[in-house]
């Protein structure tokens, strides 16, 4: 148990670097888009889940890049580009209904 713990504590991407403490402290905006679920569609900002989208991926691809590798980085960022796409998704379907009810009618 104690190797093992060791190991872990030890480890390039262990609990003594940035590359732990990063990733786990980012699972609080992923908990926040879990949180805007709740929001009304019309209250949420395109250009804020748009960078919280891009950055995700991007981010993602980075942490594969980077030695340690580093896969709770890419979860944790493949969660925020999820939860950003998400309310954009939101957000692009109240614009379309909100159109469809609020368009002229020609007769």
């Amino acid at each position: 148990m104690a190797t093992t713990f060791a190991k872990f504590f030890n480890h390039p991407a262990g609990p003594k670097t940035v590359f732990f403490w990063g990733p786990v402290m980012k699972w609080c905006l992923v908990g926040a888009g879990l949180k805007d679920l709740n929001r009304p569609a019309d209250k949420l900002s395109v250009s804020q889940n748009l960078a919280l989208t891009a950055t995700g991926f991007i981010w993602v691809r980075y942490s594969f890049v980077i030695i340690p590798v580093n896969y709770s980085l890419a979860a944790v960022n493949f969660f925020v580009g999820l939860s950003g796409i998400t309310q954009l998704g939101r957000i692009a379907h109240h614009q379309y209904t909100q159109g469809q009810i609020t368009a002229p009618t020609k007769a």
